[in-house]
């Protein structure tokens, strides 16, 4: 019986798809650091260092969907996103999956690429429009907040796992059952159970610090609403 990895597995994706996705994640993480140079300071460095010891201990929490090596586990790409901005936060789930392949065997280190992608970068992109978008429109009340962070948490769970669906079309090796619609119906449903978790963790998560510091909300910070609000109402004025 095989051991369930964290994340993809060595042997689930071909060699040449793997390498392919590897190229396209560090081009990917390396623009993130270049852009994400111009959000760090005194402020964000050691937030972003307190999210990824978090996403490290979420993603802890494993639910194996098929027996070849592939399980769905919480992201924290949202949470990330909103905390400390698309940029750093990519970087934060880049490092926790780069230490857990290396350090922990939590999935495998050829198919780094594929994880980084489909996590790190996919999912926290997906997370940060809908944020963007969100807060535009939505008000600034915790509640509000609390609906930004729970929907861009589910919608980049899903995106994520769609993205892993993609892959296996274009390199999969191992049998995972079925066609590719069965594939992704498997992957929709047991994700769609994962995010609505994620997302009451990260809406909890979130609002709770945006009362008690809302200047360390990286979304609230740079996102601007559509029409200036009369006064502040997350957190109170600072």
């Amino acid at each position: 019986m095989e051991t369930l990895a964290m994340h993809i597995s060595n042997g689930i994706i071909d060699g040449p798809v793997a390498a392919a996705f590897a190229v396209l994640a560090l081009a990917a993480t390396a623009y993130c650091v270049r852009r994400g140079r111009q959000d760090l300071d005194d402020r964000l460095a050691p937030m972003a260092g307190l999210v990824a010891a978090f996403i490290f201990a979420v993603q802890m929490l494993n639910f194996p969907i098929f027996t070849a090596g592939v399980s769905g586990h919480l992201l924290g790409g949202a949470l990330a996103a909103i905390l400390v901005g698309p940029w750093v936060g990519a970087l934060c789930v880049a490092v926790v999956l780069v230490v857990q392949a290396l350090v922990f065997g939590d999935g495998g280190v050829a198919m780094l690429g594929l994880n980084i992608t489909n996590m790190a970068v996919l999912g926290t992109a997906a997370a940060y429009l809908l944020i963007a978008l969100l807060l535009r429109v939505l008000p600034r009340t915790p509640a509000g907040l609390a609906v930004t962070a729970f929907v861009s948490a589910l919608a980049s769970v899903l995106v994520a796992a769609m993205g892993f669906v993609v892959q296996y079309q274009l390199g999969g090796t191992a049998d995972l059952g079925g066609n590719l619609a069965g594939l992704a119906g498997t992957m929709a449903v047991s994700h769609l159970l994962i995010g609505i978790g994620e997302g009451l963790i990260t809406a909890t998560t979130v609002v709770t610090v945006a009362k008690v510091r809302p200047d360390l909300v990286y979304a609230l910070r740079a996102l601007k609403p559509a029409t200036p609000a009369p006064v502040p109402v997350v957190g109170g004025a600072r």
